[in-house]
């Protein structure tokens, strides 16, 4: 037994104590290792090397999901799963092996009950996939028997249930949740959405990586009629090709080589609501044909499957592509493109949106320093002007992970400037910077102006940058800049700079 993954979660970081646990039963540790890499970002783990050990683990921890391996001492991933649909019911079962043909597991199947057969050697993408949807699984199943009980009990307590869950689903997804300021440039793409969320309208949603197309997609399910309904998201560019059309139109029994049950697509699991297909613009022309057919006919044919299934969905595709620019290309088919944009809108990068850093950036401070266990940090002015001069080529998820990285390297109470990256700091992206360059603001920078106007602009920027380096220290800051402190001060006089931040830590 692995003691550190065998033992009560009472020493558990309390950040991780909702996420579902998943249970690895493999007598091989490499093979432990490597499952858990792929899922603990998701998941709370625990590890097993045999059937004995995962029912001691089972007896004091609920799993959502097992993963097991065929092949191990005693009984067989097979028969172990077995015991387990009998005694925990409700766990998700997934078994591993190499044999595709092991009469064992195929006599097995149904028996045991279990939901996936995973064939070794296991894509991390897939495995990890194959996961999440084993969870969601159980719980649609576990809301299934909620609402069976709502029924018995009357259906006046089901609505008040119903409407109170939609109603925080609104408020946490909606509109008004899209941060930004007024007059933002997201205001015109908002009020556009919301109209365009009351009609059964399919909508396309572009913008660059990081720009927050997904929470657009996710208002305006939550503004639709559709609302009750469930909302599934697929990444088209995180599963391959061969894969996609089986994940999201599911595949027959026996489809292709280690289909050893049913598998129900999301388009399936959407009926009612509204599927939201990212980075649409990475899929193959032959995956486009059957997407295409699938939204002209209203219904699909699983992998495998004689007989059509209708569906009834709305479909929300997101790209950081250019898709006019795909189809002239003939990368992407002109007939599902104009499918897809019933409505398109176009989500603004961050740096044309400049004015919604400051709010974004303490709305993030607050999540991600509740997440890390900090939810008493903040972030002062000089701090935020830092973001407001960095064109964010990552966008959002950029800002995210700088603030991340300032939380974690901080004193804890409050971001300074200097708690940010050199890239950030000096307000230059890489790919924009010339080499040798110190990483001055260019964009920044007044397009405008005499000559002396410009140089005494950079001038100014370069000794804020180094001042904001040195938390203000005039004497590292003149070294640096090869100064005397003397002639530093009179430059500061110069450019009104003489005052220190009060985040800046001066050290005179």
């Amino acid at each position: 037994m692995n003691a550190p993954d065998s033992l009560p979660f009472d020493d558990a970081d309390p950040d991780e104590a909702d996420l579902p646990l998943v249970l690895l039963v493999d007598d091989e540790v490499r093979s432990q290792d490597a499952m858990r890499r792929t899922l603990d970002e998701d998941f709370r783990i625990l590890c097993a090397s045999s059937a004995e050990e995962a029912r001691a683990l089972l007896e004091r921890h609920e799993a959502a999901v097992i993963l097991c391996d065929q092949r191990m001492p005693g009984l067989t991933g097979v028969e172990f799963l077995r015991e387990v649909r009998e005694r925990w019911p409700e766990t998700v079962r997934i078994v591993i092996s190499g044999y595709t043909d092991s009469e064992d597991i195929i006599r097995g199947i149904n028996e045991a009950g279990i939901y996936q057969y995973i064939l070794k050697p296991w894509v991390p993408d897939h495995l990890l996939q194959t996961v999440r949807q084993a969870v969601e699984a159980r719980t649609l199943q576990r809301g299934v028997s909620r609402l069976e009980l709502d029924l018995r009990a009357g259906t006046t307590a089901l609505r008040t249930r119903r409407g109170d869950r939609l109603a925080q689903a609104r408020a946490t997804f909606g509109f008004e949740r899209i941060e930004r300021t007024p007059g933002s440039p997201l205001d015109a793409v908002c009020a556009m959405a919301a109209r365009v969320a009351r009609f059964d309208l399919p909508v396309l949603v572009l913008g660059e990586s990081g720009t927050g197309k997904e929470l657009l997609g996710r208002a305006i399910h939550y503004a639709s009629p559709r609302a009750d309904g469930p909302f599934v998201l697929e990444n088209c560019a995180a599963i391959p090709d061969t894969l996609l059309e089986s994940e999201l139109f599911g595949h027959k029994r026996g489809a292709f080589t280690g289909a050893f049950e049913d598998h129900v697509g999301l388009f399936q699991r959407a009926h009612g609501g509204t599927v939201f297909l990212d980075e649409i613009g990475e899929t193959s022309p032959a995956f486009q044909v059957k997407l295409l057919r699938v939204l002209q006919e209203g219904e699909l044919r699983p992998v495998g499957s004689p007989r059509p299934v209708p569906v009834d969905v709305r479909v929300i595709a997101a790209t950081h592509r250019r898709l006019d620019d795909e189809v002239r290309a003939g990368r992407f088919r002109e007939d599902l493109y104009y499918r897809l944009a019933g409505m398109t809108l176009q989500m603004p990068a961050l740096r044309e949106r400049a004015g919604d850093i400051a709010p974004l950036a303490r709305r993030l401070v607050g999540e991600v320093g509740a997440e890390l266990g900090l939810p008493e940090v903040g972030i002062g002015p000089e701090a935020i002007a830092v973001l407001m001069a960095y064109p964010w080529p990552g966008n959002i998820r950029e800002l995210r992970n700088e603030i991340a990285r300032a939380i974690v390297l901080g004193d804890g109470r409050r971001i300074a400037p200097h708690d940010f990256s050199a890239t950030v700091l000096h307000g230059q992206t890489g790919r924009h910077a010339p080499a040798g360059a110190p990483g001055l603001n260019l964009p920044g920078l007044p397009q405008s102006g005499t000559l002396q106007e410009r140089l005494d602009a950079i001038e100014a920027m370069v000794l804020r940058e180094t001042l904001l380096r040195h938390r203000w220290n005039k004497t590292r800051a003149a070294a640096e800049l090869g100064l005397s402190r003397v002639g530093l001060r009179a430059k500061l006089r110069r450019f009104q700079l003489e005052d220190a931040p009060a985040s800046a830590g001066d050290l005179p």
